[in-house]
């Protein structure tokens, strides 16, 4: 099994030792990579999109040609987590609550909505327990960091969590993508669930 982590820009050695460990605990063979270009992705079995500034993840992406790559393997099945920006960039639309609709390279993939900043701008950022019963995590620390939410859904997604009512993590398909950072926590159960479901598919 390989996972890459998209590293273009954001928190990628966080989700690489987030990764390795996941692997290491539940006994599953296999190498965890940093990727960028298209040849790298081509041999991927998963791909983790790190939280960052979604924008320079997307125009980076399309500038290298990886964009074209990443959607094509997703679209055949290749499961993917998107976090915090990874998660915009998934997103077939998305607008900052702040500054309305942000013209950005999205990869059109996940059936939602997406309001970026929805909890407020950097000095707002925050931590809360969150509740995944749908795959089995019953409270994780959610760490929120200008973390965005999902205000529409299409009628493929699953969702996963909601803090406040508003909907943070959501699952359709191959593909997880969460508001808050669960790679920089010591619990490593969701990106646990990230490589089970990579392992169930390859």
């Amino acid at each position: 099994m390989k996972i890459g982590i998209l590293a273009v820009q954001g928190d990628v050695t966080e989700n690489f030792l987030a990764t390795m460990a996941s692997m290491s605990e539940l006994g599953i063979d296999g190498s965890v990579i940093q990727v960028k270009t298209v040849e790298q992705i081509s041999t991927l079995d998963g791909l983790i999109i790190p939280g960052g500034e979604s924008t320079v993840i997307g125009q980076m992406s399309l500038v290298n040609g990886a964009i074209k790559k990443i959607k094509e393997k997703i679209e055949s099945g290749m499961p993917v987590f998107g976090i915090c920006a990874g998660m915009v960039f998934l997103s077939k639309n998305s607008q900052d609550r702040i500054v309305g609709n942000v013209d950005q390279p999205l990869l059109d993939i996940l059936d939602v909505k997406i309001e970026r900043n929805s909890f407020g701008r950097q000095k707002d950022s925050f931590e809360a327990k969150i509740s995944m019963e749908p795959i089995g995590i019953s409270s994780f620390h959610g760490v929120f960091i200008r973390a965005p939410s999902v205000s529409e859904t299409g009628s493929g997604v699953e969702v996963l969590a909601k803090f406040n009512e508003k909907i943070v993590a959501v699952k359709q398909g191959n593909v997880i993508a969460t508001a808050f950072h669960p790679e920089l926590t010591k619990d490593t159960s969701l990106h646990k669930s990230f490589v089970k479901l990579v392992d169930n598919q390859s």
